[in-house]
């Protein structure tokens, strides 16, 4: 019997595409001489590369015709066994719904944001976990999978893991805690000016360096944190994402919310200290291998006021629940990790 022929679509963004990789590496282990065809947006390539999961990754822009046109021509010529779309939007179901994927795997109308998306689906999951990295592995199970999560081993170029600990070196830090201050939307984000006061504190109590990450567009929040940071003089870092990942990889820990490189450091092995505000964590929150419990690993911290509101509206200001977090409480979470790691 022929080894089966899998189209994974998960388009975007980093931390969605790090809670797809367990339930994609539960498809994997499952058939181990199986194809898996990966088609995400030309920014996630070398992210997806790292993972090993896939035979090949394709690239497609959603918002260019020509990509889609040439997409879906690519896929109908492929004979795929079934494909699973992780995203569950109507961008990501067109694309083997219009390739003549004959078996499309997705989510049912109840774990789905989009209405109506599930009719371009021939299989329909009605999810029964908690975790988004769970639910992502009840599609795997669906298309075949014994387990549906399975063990992630993300590589890190060596040339960009030496690059990135000279240019360290060169501002005299060895030892260092990544903070990540932006987050997608600023309602899940904790305020720039107490990130600059946490860096203050590390600085100051434990004599660690902090080194700031942010991405495109994310730009506005680092003065703030530098001017709230005093002495600290926190190193503000926007490399490539390979460069990224050294620089997570090699952390002492991560401080900050629910975004993606809080879940690509958890997805390295770096301890977390993850502040939660609207958005869920027994849902959205740092995920390991082998938790499985709704709850974050005892490696890692998730901080969360009992009275946040569980809401993925998008706002532009700090949820309230969020602002109940003070600097004090995140501190303390921090020193425990460094402790911990001496």
């Amino acid at each position: 019997m022929p080894e089966p022929r899998f189209l994974v679509v998960r388009l975007g963004s980093l931390g969605d595409i790090v809670h797809t990789f367990p339930a994609v590496a539960g498809l994997r282990e499952a058939f181990p001489e199986g194809e898996i065809v990966w088609l995400t947006h030309p920014r996630w390539r070398a992210l997806i590369v790292s993972s090993g999961l896939a035979t090949d990754t394709w690239e497609v822009e959603t918002r260019s015709y020509h990509s889609l046109r040439e997409n879906f021509g690519r896929i109908s010529k492929e004979h795929f066994t079934a494909a699973i779309d992780y995203q569950g939007l109507w961008k990501s179901a067109a694309l083997p719904f219009f390739g003549g994927v004959s078996r499309r795997i997705g989510f049912s109308s109840q774990s789905i944001r989009e209405f109506g998306v599930p009719l371009l689906y021939t299989d329909r999951i009605r999810c029964t976990q908690t975790h988004i990295a769970d639910q992502n592995g009840e599609l795997s199970v669906r298309a075949g999978a014994r387990s549906g999560v399975g063990a992630v081993a993300l590589s890190v170029p060596s040339i960009q893991e030496v690059f990135v600990l000279q240019l360290l070196r060169s501002f005299a830090i060895e030892r260092y805690i990544v903070l990540s201050p932006a987050g997608g939307w600023r309602s899940k984000c904790w305020p720039p000016e107490r990130y600059g006061a946490l860096c203050q504190k590390i600085h100051c109590e434990l004599g660690l360096r902090c080194v700031l990450n942010y991405g495109p567009g994310e730009d506005d929040l680092i003065p703030a944190v530098k001017a709230a940071s005093g002495e600290a003089a926190p190193i503000a870092y926007n490399g490539s994402l390979d460069q990224l990942m050294a620089l997570l990889r090699n952390a002492v820990c991560i401080v900050g919310g629910d975004t993606g490189p809080l879940h690509l450091a958890v997805a390295l092995g770096t301890p977390a200290v993850a502040i939660f505000g609207p958005t869920n964590p027994a849902r959205n929150g740092p995920y390991r291998i082998g938790d499985r419990s709704g709850t974050a690993s005892p490696i890692d911290i998730v901080l969360r006021s009992p009275r946040a509101l569980t809401t993925y509206k998008r706002g532009d200001q700090p949820a309230p629940s969020i602002l109940e977090i003070g600097v004090d409480a995140v501190f303390d979470a921090v020193r425990r990790q460094v402790e911990i790691r001496r």
